[in-house]
């Protein structure tokens, strides 16, 4: 038979609410009083219910991060920062991908597991303002990661994608570089991660009074390492002439690398590349990656620490907030060189 509350607060010669005090880390609790109960709880294998713990507090001590694609090196990563964040707090973390496709999104979102968690971290990506309403109706508290919805009902806490892109662009051009391409833009978007980064590499051009050439602007449909590779590919076959490469996240940042590199370009001596995400890999890829770090572990302590302020505020009503975190360029191999 498994060991039971009232087992333990025999061995440990105490009433069963000192050891539920001791168990929800009640703080009025004696530490030789604890120390006791601890040892009786190691000493008899004791699990507590947390199906019952939940049912009568009303908490899971579970929060869901809904995220698009674990594939991608940087939502795992952003993953990982989330759990040791929400580790920390005592939560944990429950992940659900649902790809690019818009209706699985939203299914997800409306799926009845996302009500048995305390709380969602959401990092949206085929919704867009105009779905708002859907996401005011998550039954619990929610904080909104990524750049889809900027003046949505919920709080919202993400990188500063346009100033991070324009100073990666700044930094290629500061070594005299003059034929930047834009890698990985999405056509027609309007609101989202490639809109704003090539939003913030026009910034930079404006800025150096260089022309905006659409021949240097190069679509990337999904941002893994082959789709790079493929459309470093095809520029090259185009014969485009460009000395530099701003790639709007590391992941196809390395598959251009690899497609230079076939081509016979040195890179930084022919070519200059920096990425976005500041992913691990980008330390040890040959050349080491230059890249913007956009805060990533910020991002994650930021979002548990106001989704766990949400839930423990229950009803009480406070204004959603936005918060932009601070990036940071981080100069390496690919780009150590100017411009012949």
């Amino acid at each position: 038979m498994a060991a039971t509350m009232h087992d333990v607060a025999r061995l440990a010669g105490v009433s069963v609410k000192t050891v539920s005090n001791v168990i929800n880390d009640y703080p009025y609790v004696r530490e030789e009083t604890r120390r006791r109960v601890l040892d009786a709880i190691a000493t008899l294998g004791y699990t507590p219910n947390l199906s019952a713990r939940s049912l009568r507090s009303g908490r899971t001590n579970v929060i869901s991060l809904m995220i698009p694609d674990l594939r991608n090196a940087y939502f795992a990563e952003l993953a990982d920062s989330v759990m040791r964040a929400a580790a920390e707090r005592g939560l944990s973390v429950l992940i659900e991908q649902f790809g690019g496709d818009r209706e699985r999104e939203i299914d997800t979102l409306r799926r009845p597991r996302s009500q048995l968690v305390d709380g969602v971290l959401y990092s949206v990506l085929a919704l867009d303002q105009d779905d708002a309403d859907i996401i005011a109706g998550i039954p619990v508290p929610v904080v909104l990661l990524g750049e889809r919805i900027f003046t949505g009902p919920r709080d919202h806490v993400t990188m500063r994608n346009g100033e991070g892109a324009r100073a990666a662009t700044e930094h290629l051009l500061g070594l005299g570089r003059r034929r930047v391409v834009a890698f990985g833009a999405h056509p027609g978007e309007a609101i989202g991660s490639a809109a704003l980064r090539l939003e913030g590499y026009r910034e930079a051009l404006t800025a150096a009074d260089l022309p905006f050439d659409e021949e240097l602007v190069v679509p990337v449909g999904s941002w893994h390492r082959r789709n790079g590779a493929e459309a470093m590919r095809d520029l090259l076959a185009r014969g485009v002439d460009f000395d530099a490469v701003v790639a709007f996240n590391d992941v196809i940042a390395l598959g251009a690398l690899r497609a230079l590199q076939e081509a016979g370009l040195r890179v930084p001596e022919d070519v200059a590349v920096i990425g976005f995400d500041d992913i691990d890999e980008t330390q040890y890829s040959m050349p080491t990656l230059s890249t913007i770090d956009p805060g990533r572990e910020e991002i994650a302590r930021t979002a548990v620490d106001l989704l766990a302020r949400r839930i423990e505020s229950g009803a009480e009503p406070f204004a959603p907030e936005q918060i932009l975190v601070p990036y940071r360029l981080i100069p390496r191999e690919s780009t150590a060189l100017p411009a012949h």
